[in-house]
């Protein structure tokens, strides 16, 4: 029988509803990125930061064979992102990328059958502007680079954006998303607990986690261009 996994939230929820009010503002209104040392997966130059949130969900874990084992693997984020203000600005899951090629045929694809690869997804909650991403291990930092990501807590991680569309009345707010930061996370690893035989495969985890997620587009001030 499958088993699920809830990791109490309510002192995650506590702990974030503080750090976030205590967090600083830049003068448009969005959240401040920490500071990175040098050389930290820093976003290439001509692009500029447009929206910052903070994010409050879960990393969804399924267990699996894994060789000779069984593994947690993750098999969605759900986090909803919010900005400065506290209102909600855009729902974080995983879902298939149309505009990429579909080279394993168990991979879900979306609807009307069009091929595509799953990755994380970010959708603005107003408009429905989506926008997918992915990292890379060199754009990846551990729990185990303990100056900056605590103990416990999922990767700090510069996502290369892979595709993005307008909402279905032409709404953009992230449609020219070109990078994406996760960054001051906390929570959200998978449990050491549920996954260590043959028969914990099909448990699934859901483990609370907090972020922030940092959006940048092309810096187009120097030609005079506007979105």
């Amino acid at each position: 029988m499958k088993k699920f996994i809830f990791v109490p939230l309510a002192m995650i929820l506590l702990l974030s509803a503080f750090s976030f009010q205590a967090r600083p503002a830049r003068a448009d209104g969005t959240i401040t990125p920490p500071p990175l040392p040098d050389g930290l997966f820093p976003v290439p130059a001509g692009n500029k930061l447009f929206l910052g949130t903070h994010a409050v969900g879960t990393q969804n874990y399924v267990c699996k064979p894994s060789g000779a084992g069984v593994a947690y693997v993750l098999f969605t984020p759900q986090a909803t992102l919010f900005g400065e203000d506290g209102g909600q600005v855009i729902t974080h899951y995983n879902s298939p990328n149309p505009f990429e090629p579909n080279t394993d045929p168990t991979v879900v694809t979306p609807a009307l059958g069009t091929p595509g690869l799953i990755r994380a997804t970010w959708q603005h909650s107003r408009d429905s502007s989506t926008v997918w991403a992915f990292a890379t291990p060199d754009t990846t930092l551990t729990s185990t680079d303990s100056a900056l990501v605590e103990q416990g807590a999922v990767a700090w991680l510069r996502l290369t954006v892979s595709g993005t569309q307008d909402g279905p009345t032409g709404g953009h707010t992230l449609s020219e998303t070109t990078f994406i930061q996760r960054l001051n996370t906390h929570g959200g690893v998978a449990p050491s607990t549920g996954c260590a035989s043959a028969g914990d495969v099909g448990n699934e985890a859901f483990v609370p986690y907090t972020a922030d997620y940092f959006f940048y587009e092309k810096d187009t001030s120097q030609t005079g261009l506007s979105h």
